[in-house]
């Protein structure tokens, strides 16, 4: 891979990993619309880590944008609210951590299957869609969850594991799903991606160290370092977004999801 295309790579990574949209899904994407002809050593065994390398750039961008809730949750660790937030992620995590152990061999060939990305990216659509007709008009913040909810919206980021399904898409849905307002779903959606990209990262980016194509490691700190830009003005806008749409503000990222699957398979079977 080179240079240009790991950019081109990280750019639409960070700008689609913390829109519901499925990042994972746009980097199986990527060459195929763009007609690129990567290595298949590459894609069977070093794609995955080098995602994770992007997302761990989208993870720092997190890290930077939600500084103040993770400061405020080291400052005041065993009482009050920033407590009970820093539970809720623990709980949160856990079913995402345990899936990617137990499952991540078995959905490594789906990171190099288009059709699968384009069907699942419809499905996405169907559950943006399916969480706004669900909705409970939120009124809750994100302290106002119980463990149990914390626990569920978990299960439900687990779904990103499989290219086409969006992280961000199916934790914001299930946090509506329990009442959260808009932002505040969003919010807890963001604040549960950093453990899980960090969780991630500690796994695969040896992976990449180790790998003997020639400048795959070099190439892919550019990339994540270009993501983590992207990421975060993915973040800032999104927010804003939440913040304005309380009213179907999933409609037009599942309307994106539905049409760009839909043109994917007519493109594959022509």
């Amino acid at each position: 891979m080179s240079i240009f295309q790991a950019l081109i790579f990280a750019l639409i990574q960070g700008l689609t990993e913390l829109f519901p949209v499925s990042s994972v899904a746009h980097g199986v994407l990527t060459p195929f619309l763009l007609r690129w002809n990567l290595d298949p050593a590459f894609l069977k065994e070093h794609f995955l880590p080098f995602m994770v390398m992007l997302h761990l750039g989208t993870a720092v961008a997190l890290l930077l944008f939600f500084r103040d809730d993770w400061l405020n949750i080291a400052r005041h660790l065993l009482r009050g609210k920033e407590k009970k937030t820093l539970l809720l992620i623990v709980v949160g995590t856990i079913p995402a951590g345990l899936a990617g152990l137990l499952f991540e061999k078995q959905l490594r060939h789906l990171f190099s299957n288009v059709t699968s990305a384009a069907i699942f990216l419809i499905c996405n659509a169907a559950l943006l869609y399916w969480g706004e007709r669900i909705r409970k008009g939120g009124a809750k913040e994100l302290t106002d969850l119980s463990y149990t909810q914390a626990l569920l919206v978990g299960v439900f980021q687990s779904l990103a594991l499989v290219p086409g399904f969006s992280r961000s898409g199916a934790s914001i849905v299930a946090g509506l799903w329990m009442g959260l307002k808009h932002e505040a779903a969003a919010k807890f959606s963001m604040l549960l991606a950093t453990p899980v990209i960090v969780g991630a990262a500690v796994l695969e980016i040896p992976k990449l160290a180790r790998a003997d194509m020639t400048g795959l490691f070099a190439t892919s700190l550019i990339g994540g370092a270009a993501a983590g830009v992207a990421a975060f003005a993915s973040v800032w806008a999104l927010m804003r977004w939440f913040r304005k749409h309380e009213v179907s503000a999933m409609l037009p990222f599942a309307i994106y999801c539905l049409l760009l699957g839909l043109t994917v398979l007519i493109v594959s079977a022509a």
